[in-house]
């Protein structure tokens, strides 16, 4: 079944390229398009359209046209570039809301080009006061142990972050990282550059007692943060573990209950989660139990996500986090940053050979 409207478009070269346009975009697991790419994504909307590029198939790209767009789900690590742009989404009439991870990795060095904490939390606040608490989620993403970096050190770390945050969101998200795939990747990157070998990483595999040591603490806290939020959540991405009775729930990134509560009122985003105006609805009950079902197939089986069409490219993020899947070294993603421009169809560079990219495994998450 085609998911989105397939529709002609005219590019820059002023050639005619099929394009799909999707109603709702994910800018991105793939990179941080908030943080590095909004000039970018800002004039592409100018422009209507974007190349997207398989990193595995760079000579073939795929238009995506905006045409269609209601939505856009940010994911961010430093969403601070594109706030004075909100205000160009909201003149399109655009909706959108954010992803932003805001761990706290600074003794450790696992992230070293993002923004100090004390900055990443005040941009939380900002952005949370300038669109509202519900628009932004926090991530604590993926949780990470060493022989220092304890479940007690993590629980410490995010409750100071959380009660500067707790007001300012409804929800707070966080994974386990799966080890033994991650040193995989680590070892991968650590071949392509000396630069990983300055966080001297050992990291540790989550137990299930660490698991259940660390939903029991979290539980604690979320007790004394729903006396601040009572509408304040917790949720695990893209986990099998079940952890209900901590009152931890599993997450939908692209979740189509909070866009329902969000955005009841676009017709196209209810019209795609089989919502219909309460003056058509007959028999109510009935109707909304007849909801299609737009659960995102190519993502990992245990993630909750409906479906929408990500942007991003991989070897694009200058945040250079030691764990992350989406780029295979500093040098390659310095490499593609020099050669974007804001005015390209598309993040990564079409002509050249391709890349030597690592597969992502299928636990971890950006």
């Amino acid at each position: 079944m085609k998911i989105w409207k397939e529709i002609q478009l005219i590019t820059d070269a002023d050639e005619i390229k099929p394009a799909i346009a999707p109603i709702i975009i994910s800018a991105s697991r793939s990179t941080d398009i908030p943080a590095f790419h909004s000039e970018w994504l800002i004039n592409r909307l100018k422009k209507g359209y974007i190349s997207w590029i398989n990193p595995f198939n760079r000579a073939n790209p795929q238009y995506i046209s905006f045409q269609e767009a209601r939505l856009f789900v940010f994911w961010t690590k430093n969403p601070q570039p594109i706030i004075k742009h909100l205000s160009y989404l909201d003149e399109l009439g655009l909706n959108y809301y954010f992803q932003y991870t805001l761990n706290n990795y600074e003794n450790e060095g696992f992230e070293p080009n993002v923004p100090l904490l004390g900055h990443r939390v005040d941009t939380f606040i900002s952005l949370s006061e300038l669109i509202g608490k519900e628009k932004v989620i926090w991530r604590f993403d993926p949780l990470l142990l060493t022989e220092q970096l304890t479940v007690k050190v993590l629980l410490s770390r995010i409750w100071d972050i959380g009660n500067k945050l707790v007001s300012h969101t409804d929800k707070l998200v966080f994974s386990f990282a799966d080890i033994l795939s991650y040193q995989k990747v680590q070892n991968n990157m650590i071949r392509e550059t000396d630069f990983y070998n300055k966080s001297d990483i050992h990291l540790a595999e989550f137990t299930n007692s660490q698991k259940k040591e660390f939903a029991e603490g979290i539980h604690k806290i979320l007790q004394e943060w729903k006396l601040i939020n009572p509408d304040f959540q917790i949720a695990t991405c893209a986990e099998d573990i079940d952890l209900e009775k901590y009152q931890i729930a599993h997450n939908k990134c692209i979740d189509d209950e909070l866009i329902e509560k969000l955005f009841p009122t676009d017709r196209k985003l209810m019209d795609l989660l089989g919502i219909k105006p309460k003056e058509q609805l007959l028999f109510s009950e009935e109707v909304q139990s007849k909801r299609p079902n737009l659960k995102d197939k190519g993502q990992r089986k245990a993630c909750g996500c409906m479906i929408s069409k990500d942007i991003g490219s991989y070897n694009t993020c200058n945040h250079l986090c030691v764990y992350c899947y989406a780029n295979s070294s500093p040098a390659v993603v310095r490499k593609n940053l020099k050669e974007l421009r804001p005015d390209s169809e598309s993040i990564l560079p079409v002509i050249g050979s391709p890349i030597r990219f690592y597969k992502p495994p299928n636990y971890l998450k950006i």
